[in-house]
């Protein structure tokens, strides 16, 4: 029988991680370790409150599921037994994590994927105000692609100026965080392409974007918040140009690689992104983002320490994951 552990950890962000949202200074994450014998597989997710989403209720879910999982639970159960979101990504990532373990096959085989090779990922820049974010980006100019956390509050502009300023090489994301109106989308849009932005992320509230439908943006538009598993991912057809996919919603690895097959047949972009945590949830994200248009995993990069046998950064260049982290 296996034996199910789940706990709580704290990670201190370097200085303050800041969004339209709000800001903070730790990741609170959650991992699950599942034993089989002398095997161990680990999945770690973050709870987040903008679905809901507390530690609390995340361990009490995982903890809920214990005994199916000691009893020998699929994957594919799984699927059906959980919803999708944080608690599920952490079980779903640790089981695949002890199949490569008792099998002795990495997961990107398991999963009938290409060996992973580096990824150059982007470097997210705390909104701020537009001088701290020249400021930002100068320190971080020699990174290739930067990710800009916008407001909505009249500044984004000024903001987006000063970053091009400051990294006048570097490839450029904004993410409004649903921080905008729709009648500021193709106004702001219009002049941030005079900035070369590459793309824009989740411009409006996920219950609001319905307004995009039929919107010529000179930038493509991406799903963040209005994108989650595979439900409603036909939806997105006609408002976004890309998707961005988050193991944390689709509730796992499993989940994750069906979106990207979908997104692909709907002739979505994809972008893969993280929340903020430790190389362990970027393992299994390194995995789908191989064949990403973007890459958005920095989380480790925002941490003050990562854990042990971390991922490996060069810069911007992210290696794939050892096994003794996961997979």
């Amino acid at each position: 029988m296996r034996e199910i552990s789940v706990e709580t950890e704290t990670w201190p962000i370097a200085g303050a991680f800041t969004i339209s949202r709000g800001s903070k200074t730790e990741a609170h994450v959650v991992t699950v370790t599942i034993r089989d014998g002398s095997a161990t597989g680990r999945g770690e997710c973050v709870p987040y409150g903008r679905y809901g989403e507390t530690v609390k209720d995340v361990m009490a879910s995982i903890k809920g599921a214990s005994q199916a999982l000691a009893d020998g639970m699929t994957r594919e159960e799984l699927q059906r037994a959980m919803p999708r979101g944080a608690a599920r990504n952490a079980v779903d990532c640790a089981l695949w994590d002890l199949e490569a373990k008792l099998t002795g096959e990495p997961v990107w085989k398991l999963a009938g994927l290409e060996e992973p090779k580096p990824l150059t990922t982007a470097y997210t820049l705390s909104l701020a105000e537009p001088d701290a974010m020249r400021e930002a980006a100068r320190t971080a100019a020699a990174r290739p692609l930067l990710k800009l956390k916008l407001g909505g509050d009249g500044q984004d502009i000024a903001r987006v100026a000063a970053v091009r300023e400051g990294a006048p090489e570097a490839t450029l994301i904004v993410d409004a965080n649903e921080g905008w109106k729709a009648d500021d989308v193709l106004p702001l849009a219009t002049e941030l392409a005079k900035f070369n932005v590459a793309l824009i992320e989740q411009p409006l509230p996920a219950k609001e974007d319905e307004a995009l439908r039929g919107l010529t943006s000179p930038i493509p538009l991406c799903a963040d918040e209005s994108a989650h598993g595979l439900e409603g991912m036909t939806r997105l057809v006609g408002l976004y140009q890309y998707v961005n996919v988050k193991l944390d919603k689709t509730g796992g690895l499993t989940e994750a690689l069906s979106v990207i097959r979908c997104a692909r047949r709907r002739k979505l972009d994809v972008m893969v992104g993280c929340m903020v945590a430790t190389s362990l949830a970027m393992a299994p994200a390194a995995l789908i983002a191989q064949g990403a248009t973007f890459v958005d995993l920095d989380g480790p990069l925002l941490l003050a320490k990562d854990r042990e046998h971390g991922i490996r950064y060069d810069g911007s260049v992210m290696m794939p994951p050892e096994r003794a982290l996961w997979g």
